[in-house]
């Protein structure tokens, strides 16, 4: 299964490119402001953003088998009660989302037994994962529907004219899966990628660093179905569908934190060069985010030792990006304001 992505057209670059030179600023001087913008039009192909952006949240949930190996330190329930935290708006993603302006969703992927809630999207693949430690989490047909979960919905968002996509999750145990696949993906020893996920303490960190370990040594996946299928989360695989919809359909998806990276790594490996079509809202506290950012060559647009997950760096970047793009949209052009250009502008004229 490989997907393939639209072609980016460099002239929507460079005509984005030739307008913020022409803005009443000395050229390049709000520096990444400038690059998002430009980003943002060559994912698009729109040269003429409307203002305020249409911003959509799914938050995916689902549980692990792999919390049988205490690797967290909250129980699986809280993934359930945390559903109806969402759906009452208390979370930390709604209050981000609220001052952001972008609409929340919650998504049930993959929570263990049946959940029923107003609100909530009913798009279960699997009741809970099973232990990665023991045997694949879920089996590749379950790991292909929740990736057509994500796409299906990356999908109605583009028709109901959503400008940017972010993906939240939600799953006691789920920094353990991410782990997996980012090592695998990446062909990084465990060490150097497992955290501390909810906090657990030195014990725990080593044990989860052992099941991480025996996991990766018991399956060795030969393509990136069997990986999401091997190491698990359902909520993971929707949020690799995602970034995988919302390529497909010029939607920028702005990556969150370490759950959001090992979705973004798995549909990159279905989909080489899908980093050119998102943006990296945040690099995670978590210990593997910033080694796999360097790595791979990311910038992440906050830097703010965040880690709950849930969309809610994601959000707060979305914030940034809407900024660059009211710069480029609104910001007068020096003929507009009657101001002199600089000789450097004017030699280049």
């Amino acid at each position: 299964m490989e997907i393939r992505l639209p072609e980016l057209d460099p002239r929507y670059y460079e005509r984005a490119s030739r307008h913020l030179d022409n803005l009443t600023k000395p050229k390049g001087s709000l520096g990444y402001l400038e690059e998002i913008a430009r980003r943002y039009v060559l994912i698009t192909q729109d040269p003429e953003p409307r203002l305020p952006l249409r911003k959509r949240v799914y938050v995916f949930a689902g549980d692990h088998g792999v919390v049988e190996e205490g690797v967290s330190t909250y129980p699986q329930e809280v993934t359930r009660q945390m559903i109806y935290n969402f759906l009452s708006g208390g979370a930390g993603i709604n209050v981000i989302a609220r001052q952001a302006g972008a609409e929340v969703f919650v998504v049930d992927v993959g929570v263990a037994g049946e959940v029923s809630a107003e609100g909530l999207i009913k798009r279960k693949v699997v009741q809970g994962t099973r232990n990665l430690a023991q045997e694949p989490a879920m089996t590749r047909e379950e790991a292909e529907k929740a990736l057509q979960v994500g796409m299906e919905l990356a999908e109605e968002a583009a028709r109901e004219g959503v400008q940017l996509l972010i993906p939240g999750d939600m799953g006691i145990g789920n920094t353990t899966p991410s782990a997996c696949l980012i090592c695998h993906f990446l062909g990084e020893p465990p060490e150097r990628i497992v955290g501390r996920g909810t906090g657990v303490d030195d014990e725990g960190y080593r044990r989860k660093i052992s099941v991480v370990r025996r996991a990766l040594e018991r399956h060795r996946p030969k393509d990136p179905i069997e990986a999401l299928a091997a190491f698990g989360g359902a909520e993971i695989g929707a949020i690799a569908g995602l970034f995988l919809g919302g390529a497909r359909n010029r939607i920028p998806v702005v990556m969150d934190g370490f759950i959001s990276l090992a979705g973004f790594l798995t549909a990159r490996a279905l989909a080489p060069g899908l980093e050119n079509y998102i943006f990296c809202g945040h690099v995670s506290a978590e210990n593997g985010a910033r080694p796999a950012f360097q790595k791979l060559g990311l910038r992440p647009i906050l830097d703010l030792d965040l880690r709950l997950g849930e969309g809610t760096g994601a959000a707060l970047a979305s914030l940034v990006i809407e900024t660059a793009l009211r710069i480029y949209r609104e910001m007068a052009t020096f003929e507009g304001a009657g101001v002199s250009r600089g000789r450097e502008f004017e030699s280049r004229d």
